[in-house]
């Protein structure tokens, strides 16, 4: 029997994680991770929260990241849990969102023996990480477990998976480990050329009225933000944001950023003009999908792409830089108080529609709410009419993997969770029954989220899609696959029977009265508004 005054491999990973301020951690275990379970109860610092289903588990690590700027730890089951994980993983590698994965694995000897739940784990993590490792003795646990955190704080974030052998976590270690903090972690691109910035200067003294400044990562949120803003007057160029973006610091009295549309026909209008597109922290801007007959890049062959800084840059710095280099009065600038946006005067008290709602909750929104954007089609019209609204953190599905809005609204909600602020989710019903299990993680956390289901009853965006494709009449076929009905779903029903206290309405007063409710409630709530 091991000595109780040992130090384990799993208690050192805890310690390690600890010491470098990682003390959330999103979890769903299963036997080979016991030992790290039994670890972690011995660490009241750290707050461990069960998620049902991995896809909640990786999506609220998303989240979580992306309010606190920090990564939380996920703890997976083998390769099926880290499986079940892997779309929300996809989309934080996108959001670039800081994450320690934490894999659990059969004991070392035990792999040669192919028991059932045995898989590949290197290679199924492969595509959504940035670094993976697998510990193969004891002794190198706490190196390899500060080399995960190294790689997850580099700026803006990064995913490490470090997978974790059953009899690593439960071997004792030589002696007293001593646990460090992880190296300081530098931007993994490469360092700002001082030459880039005047080329842009000057590509903005001489056509600032036909430039567009595309911001992306951390360039919409913060001082950056600001500086953007101040560049963006100074030169008369225009301000867009990439189509998706992590987060966005939006609302009356900060810098209006419009977004690119998603429709291509609309994003190739946006930019047809452009002279000069000017990335900072963006990629270039590339057709979601590709389509017959549309182009898959999104500018015209004679617009001058240049580039500030990449997303994986440091985009503050290198946004300071371009201002002083046109002498621009950054403290001299103040984004406009915009008067707060009231309801759409047809709105009346009849049927609920997508931009009714829309336009309820953006009139309706508290300062310093979070809002989590997965509305999909019923939900296009919420950044132009929420662009009043008081001010916001407007989180959205960045990597294209539908089922990441309860799950990214719960992480959300345990960042802010000590300021108290008001997740509100906009989400559709056929995405969100992918991880409708989040609703049972937030009502156990006692977290303050409002989930609004746009029930429409199908997959909107994929029956414009069909459209999109030349199909004007579905058949039996398509509909069944694009229709959410027979049985018709009953949110308020799922909702309940998971904790959280909801209301169906399908009428603008009933709407608005529920509403105002939830807002003053602290608390899950979730309203399925029939549209």
């Amino acid at each position: 029997m091991t000595d109780q005054k040992q130090v384990t491999g799993a208690d050192a990973l805890c310690d390690t994680l600890l010491k470098n301020d990682i003390d959330v951690c999103f979890a769903n275990p299963g036997t080979s991770e016991m030992h790290f379970v039994a670890a972690l109860d011995k660490k009241p610092q750290m707050r461990c929260v069960l998620g049902l289903f991995e896809g909640v588990v990786t999506g609220a690590a998303d989240g979580y990241a992306r309010i606190s700027g920090k990564p939380a730890a996920t703890l997976l089951h083998l390769g099926s849990g880290l499986g079940n994980g892997l779309a929300n993983l996809h989309n934080a590698k996108r959001a670039r969102s800081p994450i320690v994965n934490i894999i659990g694995d059969h004991a070392t000897f035990h792999s040669i023996y192919d028991a059932p739940l045995t898989s590949d784990i290197p290679a199924i993590a492969a595509p959504v990480s940035h670094w993976v490792k697998k510990t193969q003795e004891v002794e190198n646990l706490v190196p390899d477990a500060l080399e995960a955190i190294r790689i997850a704080q580099q700026r803006p974030g990064r995913i490490a998976s470090l997978i974790l052998p059953a009899d690593i976590a439960w071997s004792a270690l030589p002696g007293t480990p001593a646990i460090d903090r992880a190296s300081e972690a530098a931007y993994p691109g490469e360092s700002l050329r001082l030459s880039d910035v005047q080329e842009v200067a000057t590509r903005l003294r001489s056509a600032g009225e036909r430039s567009t400044l595309l911001l992306g990562a951390d360039a919409l949120h913060g001082d950056a933000l600001l500086l953007a803003g101040a560049i963006a007057r100074h030169t008369k160029a225009r301000l867009l944001a990439e189509t998706f973006s992590k987060r966005i610091e939006r609302g009356s009295g900060r810098t209006v950023v419009p977004m690119l549309p998603y429709p291509i026909q609309q994003a190739l209008d946006t930019l047809a003009d452009v002279e000069n597109l000017i990335l900072i922290g963006a990629r270039k801007p590339v057709a979601f999908f590709a389509y017959p007959d549309k182009p898959s890049e999104l500018t015209q062959t004679d617009t001058v792409i240049s580039a500030l800084a990449g997303p994986e840059q440091d985009v503050l710095h290198a946004l300071r830089l371009l201002a002083q280099e046109l002498n621009v009065d950054v403290r001299g600038y103040t984004p406009a108080k915009l008067e707060r946006p009231a309801e759409a005067e047809a709105i009346g008290s009849g049927k609920l529609s997508g931009g009714v709602v829309c336009s309820i909750v953006a009139a309706s929104l508290p300062e310093g709410a979070i809002v989590v954007d997965e509305a999909i089609s019923e939900g296009r019209m919420f950044p132009q009419l929420s662009q009043a609204s008081a001010p916001h953190d407007y989180l959205q599905l960045t990597g294209g993997a539908i089922g990441i809005g309860i799950p990214l609204s719960t992480g959300a909600a345990v960042a802010s969770q000590r300021h108290n602020r008001k997740v509100v989710t906009l989400q559709a019903d056929g995405s969100g029954m992918y991880t409708l299990q989040g609703l049972w993680t937030q009502a156990r956390e006692k977290l303050n989220c409002l989930t609004i289901i746009f029930a429409n009853h199908n997959y909107a965006s994929l029956h414009m899609e069909m459209k999109n494709v030349g199909v004007t009449e579905l058949g039996e076929n398509a509909r069944n696959m694009l229709d959410l009905v027979n049985p018709t779903l009953s949110w308020a029903g799922l909702a309940t029977s998971l904790g959280v206290e909801a209301k169906r309405v399908d009428n603008v007063a009933d709407f608005k009265a529920v509403l105002q409710f939830a807002l003053s409630t602290d608390g899950p709530f979730l309203i399925e508004a029939v549209v």
